[in-house]
């Protein structure tokens, strides 16, 4: 290849490697001035992130280095026993997630801190190396643009602890880059892949990244395309791209799709559009709120956006256009329609604003518009563009969000934009001037960086992250393990809402989006108790329910392990109608669930028979409560975010152990008094009649009954969807797997697979077959032609 072919590449890639120095220098920056985790003492690990997030990321950690209980399919670990599938499709899908495996595990939270990084730097390049390809320009100024980019308010203040979701921020200039080539008429197959790849990794914000790429696409083709035919051609094989790329990632979204819909309902909530002060408050750096758009995108960037109306040196209808595409974007975020047709046609539980990464990236875009066609705008232009900025800040002034730290850099900032923008025109400053812009951006976005982790410590829950607490509990449930003989559970209180991922061992808590209904119902009839509105389930305290899970280890409190004799994975139920749990106290619920009658009344108002003991259900209870000759225990109840589980008291001594509440007893509460020689009897007979032998793998178990057994195998596993046992799909017992037992049983074979995993992967092999075919087929109609083009430049029909 040529020389003056070469030469546009590396610019190209100069650009993309500054756009991501620049990024990382602004975020390291910023938290170092935060003193967050791991520059500081601080938290890093708020909200999910450190429940939910930085465990499953431990999870995948084992799961790479051969450690984990279960495998891709199920999780063995969590909840006693869940479809692992859709948690990966979900949290640990990008590409970014596997670099976890290349610490040490201690250092899970560091590992999960670098990939975040990554992923803002890999998108930061990826702009830069979409905007050179759109329109040729200076390199170090789609640098800028691209780090801008990167370093949106969205990005450092939302996705850096939804890592998830940064992986939308990577898509956007990429499918912006598969409509380029569909413009163009080239690489799709690799623009399929692109999209594949961009749907598997995190397909909620791949959804809104499509939704702004296609309306981007359709402005350059607007813009640079005549006649309706050629104009529908180009969309045609972008939409064609697209769908194929869609598909090839349905082994893992069908299965999502699927899980979601048996998830435990979640909070439901009315969109409401922020105040317009709120909203102009948030163009400003250094801001924060859980409930409005993160809007900063740095003020170099958008003294372009502003200019690029006035900017007359800009044909008219590309001024139109990409301002328009810009304003509309912005608006659609305040109307109640377009809000759901952004998030999938249902409003989020927590932030409301989670498409703002794309109208950065637009902004963005038509930035680069105008530079990169006719040059820097001239005086008037960045005095009109500067005007508009400066009303904004303006409107801005009656918002609360609005700090004086974040005024004095957007004032201070556009002051320097617009002098460093202006001395660009003289080529002995374009050094000076453009180190000016890369340090206005690098200032507002570390400020801002480090103003949204004090709102965020401020407002929202936060976990430690590795320590020695960690390492003390881990290495007791190392101690302890016996899987699959028994189980071992972290116990309450926990350092996450997923223990078990983090720490190790089987146990019953588990925190997910795709919490599963059966799952959560059925812990709460055993006396669970949960957070997030039924989504973060805890496990339960409870020798009865360790007796019918098979939990032969429990983590106590003191750090020692607590052991039991309990019954196997498998055991068998006489025959008879199948029972069904009641509402109300979970006692009796749990009793169903044994096959014996373990509990007692209390002896008199609030006190157990001596020797008997205490277990106090209180789900609305939200304070402390004790027997009079114990110490106290809190129960978090709070309805409905939190329901407190079912809490153990201790022995009772008789009339000196009498149940006392710390604050007003709460209407619904019930004690009730376990007799351990009952449950020890009631343990011994699911024993003796248990299988003889039992084997587990990732997502199957096996099992051999004696001859002539008849009645109802229950494995001690939530009966999610996607069970079948002996050949046919598993029935359900209270709750749990079952399977009926004839006597001419002698094996019990059960597997689990996810629903939809065999439609998603026949979808995506379609896919690739349809993809084949006509990349063959326009082979074959390019070589009639006399001309056969270099591999990845076909293209598909409309």
């Amino acid at each position: 290849m040529s020389t003056p072919h070469r030469s546009p590449r590396r610019r190209s890639l100069h650009g993309s490697a500054l756009a991501a120095l620049i990024t990382v220098v602004a975020v390291c920056a910023g938290d170092a001035a935060a003193r967050v985790f791991p520059y500081g003492h601080r938290h890093r690990s708020i909200n999910d992130l450190g429940n939910q997030f930085v465990p499953f990321h431990a999870h995948l950690w084992d799961l790479l280095h051969g450690r984990a209980e279960g495998g891709l399919l199920f999780n063995w670990q969590s909840g006693y026993g869940m479809s692992f599938l859709p948690d990966f499709g979900t949290y640990l899908s990008s590409p970014f997630a596997v670099l976890v495996g290349l610490f040490p595990r201690e250092d899970i939270d560091l590992a999960v801190y670098v990939v975040t990084v990554l992923k803002m730097t890999a998108a930061a390049a990826a702009m830069a190396w979409l905007l050179r390809t759109q329109r040729r320009g200076p390199w170090w100024a789609a640098a800028l643009l691209g780090a801008s980019y990167a370093l949106c308010g969205w990005s450092v203040i939302e996705a850096s602890y939804n890592p998830m979701w940064l992986d939308g921020l990577i898509a956007f200039p990429l499918l912006c880059l598969t409509g380029e080539w569909a413009l163009r008429g080239r690489r799709p197959a690799v623009a399929v892949l692109v999209v594949g790849l961009s749907w598997t990794a995190n397909f909620y914000t791949a959804y809104m990244a499509t939704l702004g790429a296609a309306l981007v696409l359709v402005v350059r083709v607007v813009l640079t395309r005549e006649g309706v035919r050629e104009r529908l051609r180009v969309l045609g094989r972008a939409a064609g791209t697209t769908l194929l790329g869609i598909a090839v990632s349905a082994p893992v979204l069908v299965p999502l799709f699927l899980s979601s819909q048996q998830a435990y309902p979640g909070w439901t909530r009315q969109f409401q559009p922020v105040s317009w002060p709120d909203l102009f408050a948030r163009i400003l750096p250094a801001t924060y709120s859980f409930s409005s758009p993160a809007l900063f995108v740095g003020t170099g960037t958008l003294l372009l956006v502003a200019a690029l109306p006035f900017h007359r040196a800009v044909p008219l209808p590309a001024r139109l256009g990409w301002a328009g595409l810009t304003a509309a974007v912005l608006l659609s975020f305040q109307w109640t329609p377009t809000h759901l047709a952004w998030h999938l046609f249902a409003t989020p539980n927590g932030s409301p604003y989670r498409q703002t990464f794309v109208l950065a990236g637009v902004a963005v875009i038509a930035a680069w518009t105008g530079l990169a066609t006719a040059g820097l705008p001239g005086p008037r232009a960045l005095a009109a563009g500067a005007a508009v900025l400066a009303a904004a800040a303006v409107a801005a002034s009656g918002s609360t969000l609005a700090t004086t730290w974040g005024v004095g850099l957007f004032c201070g900032g556009l002051a320097l934009a617009a002098g460093a923008w202006w001395c660009l025109r003289y080529r002995r400053l374009v050094l000076p001037a453009a180190g000016v812009l890369a340090l206005v951006l690098v200032g507002q976005a570390a400020a801002t960086t480090a103003f949204g982790h004090k709102g965020k410590l401020g407002g929202l829950d936060d976990y430690p992250s590795w320590g020695a607490a960690h390492t003390a509990r881990a290495e007791a449930l190392a101690g302890g393990e016996g899987w699959p003989a028994y189980r071992t559970d972290p116990s309450r209180p926990a350092l996450s809402g997923n223990d078990p991922l983090l720490l190790g061992g089987e146990g019953g808590a588990y925190y997910s989006s795709h919490t599963p209904d059966v799952f959560t119902r059925t812990m709460v009839a055993l006396g669970a108790g949960w957070t997030s509105r039924g989504r973060n389930v805890q496990s339960i305290d409870n020798p009865v329910t360790d007796a019918v899970f098979a939990v032969g280890a429990r983590l106590r409190p003191d750090g020692t392990i607590g052991r039991a004799q309990v019954p196997p994975l498998i055991t068998i139920r006489p025959p008879g109608p199948a029972p069904s749990y009641t509402d109300g106290p979970p006692f009796p619920n749990q009793e169903l669930l044994l096959g014996a009658r373990v509990y007692e009344d209390p002896v008199s108002v609030g006190v157990c028979r001596a020797g008997t003991e205490a277990y106090l259900w209180a789900p609305e209870y939200n304070a402390t409560a004790r027997l009079a000759d114990g110490p106290a225990f809190r129960l978090n109840g709070n309805a409905p975010r939190n329901r407190a589980a079912l809490q153990p008291l201790g022995a009772s001594r008789g009339a000196s152990s009498a149940l006392v509440f710390d604050a007003p007893p709460p209407p619904r509460r019930t004690l009730s008094c376990l007799d351990r020689a009952r449950l020890d009897t009631a343990v011994s007979a699911l024993r003796a009649t248990a299988p003889t032998s039992l084997r587990v793998a990732a997502s199957s178990v096996r099992a051999t009954v004696p001859a002539g057994t008849t009645g109802t195998a229950v494995l001690s596993s939530p009966a999610v969807a996607g069970w079948t046992c002996n050949d046919r799909p598993a029935t359900a017992y209270l709750g749990l797997v079952s399977v009926p037992v004839t006597p001419d049983t002698t094996t019990i074979t059960c597997t689990f697979r996810p629903p939809g995993l065999i439609p998603g992967t026949a979808v995506a092999a379609t896919a690739l077959l349809l993809l084949a075919g006509l990349l063959a087929a326009e082979r074959r109609r390019r070589t009639r032609a006399g001309r056969i083009p270099r591999s990845g430049e076909h293209a598909l029909s409309a």
